[in-house]
């Protein structure tokens, strides 16, 4: 096979389609997304396909060398990654412009990301399955991983993803943006709460420009990338019903307690919900409980 046959002509576009390559797909969707089951690929790039197809492409794709893939401990199926050799045969994908291709080294390092990154991957699909069913658009290329941006001081901000989605519907389009933070549990509820106060530290950066101190008006960093500052989304799981729901009050007590905090709520929708909640009834349900205090609502209402 050879890698002239996973050069495409044109840009892929939003959303994959049925005539492109499926092996191109896995490649560009690996690239994107880290890591990923065979099942979430198939939900991803071909939600109406079978597991067989996604087995076969991925199986042809790994005896070339570009893809590889590590046991799960705790399940019957693997989580697939890029391959050095993988990513560099596509590090010239229209659809990729601009984003680094992620590939793994060994396949020791790929067990210590898997379990945030899948969780990462189970968030992306229940937006992409809403989306589905409400006849707006999130489709693979339209969530970003470990976007990075400086807050100052020489320090970043790392979001686990940016999401990007339009609401369609006879009225009007909304194209709408959203940092997400997946929590799983493994880190003290106040180290999660200390994460408003980076997006807050964001919002309000200015860089002063190199040697033109003073030339001109400083603006916030983040016009650079968006037009409208992205709301924040945490999304919890790996907990009881109870932890997790102290962990959203924890949030919120931020949220009202930070004054940095505080004038950032006032600007930017912040929600939380838990992970569960989202991939059964779906994102858009009332179910992200606003960090400003309030009842649950759909996150296009936060």
């Amino acid at each position: 096979m050879s890698p002239a046959r996973f050069t495409p002509a044109a840009d892929t576009g939003a959303r994959p389609s049925p005539t492109e390559p499926l092996r191109l797909q896995v490649l560009a969707a690996l690239a994107l997304h880290r890591i990923a089951t065979t099942e979430q690929l198939r939900q991803m790039l071909r939600p109406n396909g079978t597991r067989q197809l996604l087995s076969r492409a991925l199986n042809t794709l790994r005896s070339t060398g570009w893809v590889n893939r590590s046991a799960l401990p705790d399940a019957p199926t693997y989580a697939w990654y890029l391959t050095p050799e993988g990513a560099r045969i596509i590090r010239d994908l229209p659809v990729l412009r601009g984003r680094q291709p992620y590939p793994l080294t060994s396949e020791a390092a790929a067990p210590l990301r898997t379990p945030h990154t899948l969780t990462v991957v189970r968030a992306h699909l229940a937006f992409a399955a809403g989306a589905r069913q409400l006849g707006h658009e999130h489709g693979p290329w339209d969530w970003t991983p470990e976007v990075a941006h400086s807050i100052g001081e020489g320090e970043r901000l790392i979001a686990d993803a940016i999401l990007h989605y339009t609401v369609a519907d006879e009225a009007r389009r909304r194209k709408l943006r959203a940092f997400v933070e997946a929590d799983r549990t493994t880190m003290s509820s106040e180290r999660l709460a200390t994460k408003l106060i980076d997006y807050a530290r964001l919002f309000h950066h200015e860089p002063q420009p190199i040697g033109r101190r003073n030339a001109t008006t400083p603006s916030p960093a983040w016009l650079r990338w968006y037009p409208v500052f992205p709301r924040v989304l945490f999304i919890l799981t790996g907990a009881t019903r109870h932890r997790l729901k102290n962990r959203i009050s924890d949030l919120q007590d931020m949220t009202q307690q930070h004054p940095l905090v505080a004038t950032f709520a006032r600007e930017v929708p912040l929600g939380a919900a838990v992970l569960e909640d989202i991939e059964n009834s779906g994102p858009s349900a009332a179910v992200w409980i606003p960090l400003t205090g309030g009842e649950p609502r759909p996150w296009t209402e936060l």
